[in-house]
């Protein structure tokens, strides 16, 4: 497993916090039709406001958190494809749950796309469960929630 040690992004790491999530999630832009909502986000923002953590230096992955009422939310998780497969992805998730119980949160929640099908394997493998199944009113997200206390 990877070395990175996960940190809060500062404001220098703002241009590649943009670039990692732009090589993460590139390649479902053809597939759902539009940039994913991570692509567009405020990442300045974020940073200034706590939210981003940040694995290596310069940052190969990254975390985006929130909280919510009674659990920790889980915004965005991405990995720079460069770093794929050495670990980090689970290293993230795990630096999630560790900050949820941090913060006495008893669990994560997150949601993804219906048509992300490595993320809905990757939640699955890692313990997550559907908490909400796609309705009506929201046909493209699919939600987990993942019991941390």
């Amino acid at each position: 497993m990877t070395g990175h040690r996960i940190r809060p992004a500062t404001a220098g790491d703002v241009p590649r916090v943009k670039a990692v999530t732009d090589a993460a999630y590139q390649p479902y832009i053809e597939r759902i039709g539009r940039a994913p909502g991570p692509m567009e986000a405020d990442h300045a923002a974020e940073a200034a406001a706590g939210k981003v953590f940040v694995a290596g230096d310069p940052a190969v992955g990254l975390v985006v958190l929130r909280t919510g009422a009674g659990h920790l939310y889980l915004d965005d998780v991405a990995v720079h494809p460069e770093a794929r497969g050495t670990g980090l992805g689970r290293r993230l998730l795990v630096f999630v749950e560790e900050r949820a119980r941090e913060l006495g949160l008893p669990e994560v929640r997150l949601l993804t796309h219906r048509l992300m099908r490595e993320n809905q394997a990757m939640y699955a493998r890692y313990g997550y469960a559907v908490d909400e199944p796609r309705t009506a009113d929201d046909p493209e997200r699919v939600h987990y929630r993942k019991p941390v206390a």
